[in-house]
């Protein structure tokens, strides 16, 4: 047998992404219908106009799609308030973080990112040979402060999500750009707003406003929470010209299908799917908290669409309720074993989850008391 190929010592310390465990693969090895509540993904499904238009354009998947994304750009632009040359799209937000790495850090550069936050940041670093650098949550918040004094002459890319995934807490508009001008000019900031329009709070962002001052700033939007178009990859950039560019020199040709192209222009008109699904995804909020408030299960208040909750041993209670029929992400691999973080399903599925963690607790506990 031949020896593998070589790989370079800073590609050993990135840690594969762990993604959810498909609903299917759980039924199937189970045996049981399941509910998912482990990926954020909306329980309303798809905006009903993407998957007209899904329907109307399959026929022409055997064309290559418009590398530019024209028409989607256009609308876009005019819904966002930007020029066009002002956006960037990509395979889900998830590929323009690492297209941020790659154009603008190299060997003996700093990544800066902190603990507990979407891992993806960590990969996108650690890809190009730069240092990887972590600074530890504060309460359960990203650490603006502590991000800020850890900059050295070194760092070129600051990674922050805005909520943070997976505790669900954000930080306001305002202090953000304090921080932003503490940042010296030559670093790009990248603001991950994945959940931006759950995140329906006063003051909570301006991060266009700042692009359009001409901050080097990489905001992070995506057509897979809201709208439900998690499976067709696709998300976008805000940013000056100037980053757009850099970031267009390392996007692979036709990234973004035509298909999703068209659902996401489909979906940018259907105000009716994101109405209803912010107002669910409230209501599920106050749901799972009275229950986990009941259950004594601590938990940080979330303006996500998934929250973040204490359940003393992450991987046992997650195990127990996936017997149970209901998938949650054990977090453990982002440090924090004793958590669970369960994404906001409908109120049918909250209540279903909250019986089986009642369930769940009640024979650990159990256990715990029968081996002591």
């Amino acid at each position: 047998m031949s020896k593998p190929p070589s790989v370079p010592e800073y590609m050993r310390q990135i840690q594969p992404y762990v993604a959810g465990k498909p609903i299917e693969e759980v039924e199937r090895e189970l045996g049981i219908r399941a509910i998912k509540l482990a990926s954020n993904e909306n329980p309303l499904g798809p905006s009903p106009l993407a998957v007209e238009a899904l329907r109307r354009d399959a026929i022409g998947v055997h064309r290559y799609p418009d590398g530019s994304a024209y028409y989607l750009r256009e609308r876009l632009a005019k819904e966002l308030g930007v020029p066009p040359d002002h956006l960037v799209f990509g395979a889900g937000s998830s590929e323009l973080i690492l297209l941020a790495s790659h154009g603008h850090l190299q060997h003996g550069d700093e990544g800066l990112t902190s603990e507990a936050s979407f891992p993806v940041y960590d990969a996108a670093i650690l890809s190009t040979g730069a240092r990887l650098v972590r600074v530890p949550l504060a309460d359960q918040a990203i650490d603006l402060d502590g991000i800020a004094a850890a900059v050295t002459r070194h760092t070129r890319v600051i990674y922050l999500a805005n909520p943070n995934n997976p505790t669900g807490t954000w930080f306001p508009a305002s202090t953000f750009e304090s921080f932003l001008n503490r940042i010296p000019d030559e670093i790009l900031v990248v603001l991950d707003e994945a959940y931006y329009e759950y995140a329906d709070r006063p003051g909570y962002s301006r991060s266009i406003e700042l692009v359009r001052e001409g901050r080097n700033l990489l905001a992070l939007r995506t057509f897979s929470k809201i709208y439900g178009l998690a499976g067709l990859r696709i998300g976008y950039g805000i940013a000056r010209p100037e980053i757009v560019t850099a970031l267009d020199r390392v996007r692979h040709p036709f990234n973004t299908s035509g298909i999703a192209q068209s659902a996401a222009l489909a979906a940018l008109d259907d105000h009716e799917h994101v109405r209803r699904s912010i107002e669910m995804n409230r209501a599920g909020l106050d749901q799972l908290a009275a229950g986990f408030t009941e259950l004594g299960v601590s938990f940080v208040p979330s303006v996500a669409n998934f929250i973040l909750a204490d359940v003393g041993n992450g991987a046992a209670v997650s195990d127990a309720l996936l017997h149970l029929g209901i998938v949650v992400r054990p977090m453990a691999w982002m440090g924090i074993p004793q958590s669970i973080r369960v994404t906001v399903g409908t109120a049918e599925e909250n209540r279903k989850l909250l019986a089986a963690l009642a369930q769940a607790l009640g024979s650990l506990r159990g256990k715990r008391v029968s081996h002591s």
